[in-house]
């Protein structure tokens, strides 16, 4: 079989997504491709898309969520949205790649393929098999004027709400976001302790901004600094590839914060952590989840991350992390309650799948025997 992944670098859940479904894939030996559509237009166009979604979300998360909160009204709209036009200027180079690269399924985790597939689609050109998995705990604006032939969502509990929005629910199939094996295999504690060469007798705290360092990580550190001061706690800060986030704390928090930009060893901070700490992108969320850790979900960027929170916390996943003295102190107060924290870990559990990848893969070799 082979397999077209198409995503786009606007935040790196989508593409952690895809690379989480192409390893999969590749165990079992299909031949797998994975591209950023933006890519085959050239001119650098996926670079400047990718740079302005990522400026915008972190320079101004609120002109960020105004946009979001105009998406979901415009949705409403009997018409097409500017952002499937915008996606079918560059629909024609797509065509030309699925010419001269058969493939016989394509698998997404980003809206704007799918709407260059759905443009292509309503102008005549033969489509292989499609399949679109979502990122978010929610159905975000326009994806229900895209045509796939599957539909992944994150639970069960969704499903109403994409169905709602149109989306036929034959065609909905709540397997999970999928998250890269390292996520999954087993480690204790201690083991990944003495592999990142930390105390196996302080408390750690996590806290990170996504991959690209968003969020308010400058506030979070210096309250939490405050609140642990003279106690056995230490922060750990992922900064991601936001480098000027990064030279920021160096400066202000240097000798005080274990500070880490990309690392390929999330995991194993995650299973050392007491509390993970970070805003509520659907990827972060998700890998906290399918290892049981400790979560606190940061104030989120407005948007789809006001529903991935809102989800994680209400089911119980999830504790809110509001930026005050106060709330830190009675946040870190509940790691010393098993009971609590036994019963975060058992609704992560019980709601979060750890074999999404396998399952999404079993869909996309259905597809193609349809």
């Amino acid at each position: 079989m082979e397999v077209l992944i198409l995503s786009c670098g606007t935040g790196g859940g989508h593409n952690s997504a895809a690379a989480a479904v192409q390893e999969e894939l590749l165990r079992r030996g299909h031949g797998v491709t994975l591209l950023n559509p933006l890519d085959l237009s050239g001119g650098k166009l996926a670079e400047r898309v990718d740079h302005a979604y990522i400026d915008l979300a972190q320079a101004a998360p609120g002109g960020f969520g105004a946009i979001y909160a105009i998406g979901n009204a415009y949705r409403r709209l009997p018409w097409r949205s500017p952002v499937y036009f915008a996606n079918g200027h560059a629909a024609d180079a797509l065509a030309d790649y699925l010419r001269q690269h058969p493939v016989d399924v394509i698998v997404m985790t980003h809206l704007f393929p799918a709407e260059m597939l759905t443009y292509l689609k309503n102008h005549g050109v033969t489509i292989p098999k499609t399949l679109f998995i979502t990122t978010d705990y929610t159905c975000i604006p326009f994806m229900e004027e895209v045509d796939c032939d599957a539909y992944v969502t994150p639970s069960p509990m969704l499903t109403g709400e994409f169905s709602s929005w149109g989306i036929p629910q034959e065609r909905i199939y709540p397997l999970g976001i999928p998250v890269r094996g390292d996520f999954c295999r087993p480690i204790t504690t201690e083991q990944a302790r003495q592999a990142l060469n930390l105390a196996q007798d302080r408390r750690y705290l996590l806290i990170a901004g996504g991959s690209i360092g968003a969020g308010k990580l400058e506030k979070a550190i210096s309250l939490l600094l405050q609140v642990t001061q003279g106690q056995n706690y230490e922060l750990i800060a992922v900064c991601g590839s936001n480098r000027s986030v990064c030279s920021s704390l160096e400066k202000r928090f240097g000798d005080r914060v274990r500070l880490l930009g990309k690392t390929d060893r999330m995991p194993e901070y995650l299973r050392a952590c007491d509390l993970y700490l970070t805003k509520p992108g659907g990827l972060s969320t998700t890998e906290a989840a399918v290892m049981e850790v400790p979560l606190a979900l940061l104030p989120p960027i407005p948007g789809c991350e006001n529903r991935n929170r809102r989800f994680f916390t209400q089911t119980g996943m999830a504790w809110e992390a509001e930026l005050t003295p106060g709330a830190l102190e009675q946040l870190l107060g509940l790691l010393d309650q098993k009971d609590k924290l036994e019963h975060m870990a058992q609704c992560q559990r019980s709601i979060i799948p750890k074999d999404a990848a396998r399952r999404i893969s079993d869909l996309a070799e259905a597809l193609t025997k349809e």
